[in-house]
């Protein structure tokens, strides 16, 4: 099969799709694959370590797409990429469709095959290509936001460990997955006063272990949420629903009785945020202004970091993208129930439910589009 990795262009996002030990697979599996020039240069690849692995360097976007038959990506296509769709294409990256009509629609009208990473789930419900970029931007999320707490990002000029003889600060975190836990995990080491909340107790259970009282535990309800949000410096949101939109959580009212400076940063904002006044910002503009407190609401959080998020990414990618390379994609969803829940558009059809419901769309059967 001829795979291609195009070069990421989504503002400020630096990582890619493969790594030249991916390539190497691949290419020593009797695949060809093709790799946009540049495409590694922000996650310190260049060109020359893909090429020694075996790929083929393409000039640009529009011979790189052209050449796939599959296409590897990271961050879902934007606006600029809808032109290089066509029928009968494979794409495999990170969707998020259920916050994005307008890449639904042209999926749709293109005719392509999307496998979302972000769906692809085990029986234990576990979602493998999403928890490598949950850890990064779980454990990103309490460092973005003790930046944004200092004085000349517009935070209220508070010190998370704080020193002897004065208060740390109060950070709440929204959820106790792969996300949320990563980010209690950086919290707890920063020196703040951690409090969780999730609506599964037995997970609360474990964290409350894990920290042997060193946080607070504490089951989720608009009661409790409300408390602790108003009470809180720096609330981080990390609730996801595979695939469909997030749960909206915390109101604007809310917002409105948090400390002057107090920092909200939604991680879940590219399945449309779990914060009422949450919308997608970039690296290059971080923040906005709510009432008193500052939302941080970057859409690709671990492409900041993209040395590290490439390789973990890839990590978890090179064995679905080399079962859907060397079966076929129909094949290799066939023969794998987990990724076959990764399919969300085939045949100008979506084929997943929160997707669907989420743009007030049909949705056709995964069994059918396999058929």
């Amino acid at each position: 099969m001829k795979v291609a990795i195009p070069r990421e262009i989504k503002n400020n996002e630096f990582r890619v799709a493969i790594t030249p030990a991916g390539v190497h697979d691949l290419v020593g599996a009797g695949h060809e694959v093709f790799v946009e020039s540049g495409a590694g240069v922000g996650s310190s690849i260049p060109d020359e370590l893909y090429a020694g692995a075996g790929a083929t360097i393409v000039p640009d976007a529009a011979a790189t797409w052209a050449a796939g038959d599959l296409i590897l990506k990271v961050k879902e296509p934007i606006e600029s990429e809808y032109g290089y769709f066509r029928p009968g294409l494979v794409l495999f990256t990170y969707l998020h469709l259920a916050a994005d009509e307008a890449l639904t629609r042209a999926l749709i009208d293109g005719g392509v095959t999307a496998i979302a990473y972000e769906t692809v789930q085990l029986p234990t419900r576990a979602l493998p290509l999403l928890a490598p970029m949950s850890e990064v931007a779980g454990r990103l999320a309490p460092i973005v936001g003790a930046n944004t707490m200092l004085k000349p990002n517009g935070g209220p000029g508070l010190l998370v460990p704080g020193v002897p003889g004065t208060h740390p600060a109060v950070v709440t975190v929204l959820g106790g997955g792969v996300a949320g836990t990563n980010a209690i995990s950086v919290a707890v080491g920063l020196g703040a006063e951690v409090t969780v909340l999730d609506t599964n107790i037995q997970r609360l259970r474990e964290l409350d272990a894990l920290y042997a009282g060193r946080i607070k535990t504490i089951a989720s309800n608009s009661f409790e949420i409300d408390k602790a949000v108003v009470a809180s410096d720096l609330v981080i949101g990390s609730v996801l629903v595979p695939g469909a939109k997030a749960p909206k959580l915390v109101t604007n009212e809310m917002v409105s009785r948090m400390k002057a400076g107090s920092v909200l940063v939604d991680i879940a904002v590219d399945q449309g945020g779990c914060f009422e006044d949450s919308h997608p910002t970039t690296h290059a503009d971080p923040t906005f202004t709510v009432h008193q407190s500052l939302f941080y609401c970057v859409a690709n959080m671990p492409g900041a970091v993209p040395h590290t998020s490439t390789y973990a990414l890839t990590n978890a990618t090179l064995p679905y993208a080399r079962a859907i390379a060397n079966r076929g994609w129909q094949e290799a969803l066939r023969a794998d129930a987990s990724l076959a829940l990764g399919l969300n558009v085939h045949a100008g059809k979506v084929t997943n439910e929160g997707v669907a419901s989420a743009h007030d769309l049909d949705a056709s059967s995964i069994a059918d589009a396999l058929a």
